[in-house]
């Protein structure tokens, strides 16, 4: 078991020009939970993400010294921890899912009603979107060449799509 740290020791691995951890913490910590809050939609995870990404940066505190842009770092730290633990629980999912006993049939055409229901009342650019992001697994910009816009006018597509699917199979379930 290690032994705590003393304050006296979180000092001297202070980068110049950089503060304590401490203030760089309480600057820091409220709009990084908030933002993170957006992304995951989800008040603990995001509270579990912030800590973990603090936790790594406080690791490396005496480097961050030589780091251009400290909160860029903190966000990057944090958004690698989403991406893992998302990679993780998709992981774990398709494990689960994989030892399903039995296939449901019935299921299955209810489900793709729903998602032709859902598809159906989308914008038609919305729609394409959605289909070669998700669906097919093209980039945004694979996707964008193929309908002839850009990049960022795909991503804007597909999330306003799957904000409106998500409303959709909401009332569904309702």
């Amino acid at each position: 078991m290690s032994e705590p740290i003393h304050l006296a020791e979180v000092r001297a691995l202070e980068p110049e020009g950089l503060g304590t951890f401490e203030s760089f913490y309480a600057a820091e910590s409220q709009t990084l939970f908030r933002r993170l809050w957006l992304v995951t939609g989800n008040r603990a995870e995001a509270e579990e993400i912030m800590q973990e990404a603090f936790l790594k940066l406080w690791e490396r505190w005496d480097r961050m010294v030589s780091v251009d842009d400290p909160v860029a770092y903190l966000y990057r730290t944090a958004m690698n921890v989403f991406r893992r633990r998302y990679r993780r629980a998709a992981l774990a999912l398709r494990r689960t899912i994989g030892r399903a006993p039995e296939h449901d049939g019935f299921a299955d055409v209810d489900d793709q009603d729903v998602v032709r229901r859902i598809l159906a009342s989308l914008a038609p650019r919305q729609r394409a979107a959605l289909v070669l992001t998700e669906l097919l697994g093209f980039s945004a910009e694979e996707a964008g060449r193929t309908l002839g816009v850009q990049a960022s006018t795909i991503r804007s597509l597909s999330s306003a799509a799957r904000a409106s699917a998500r409303r959709g199979s909401e009332a569904h379930d309702a």
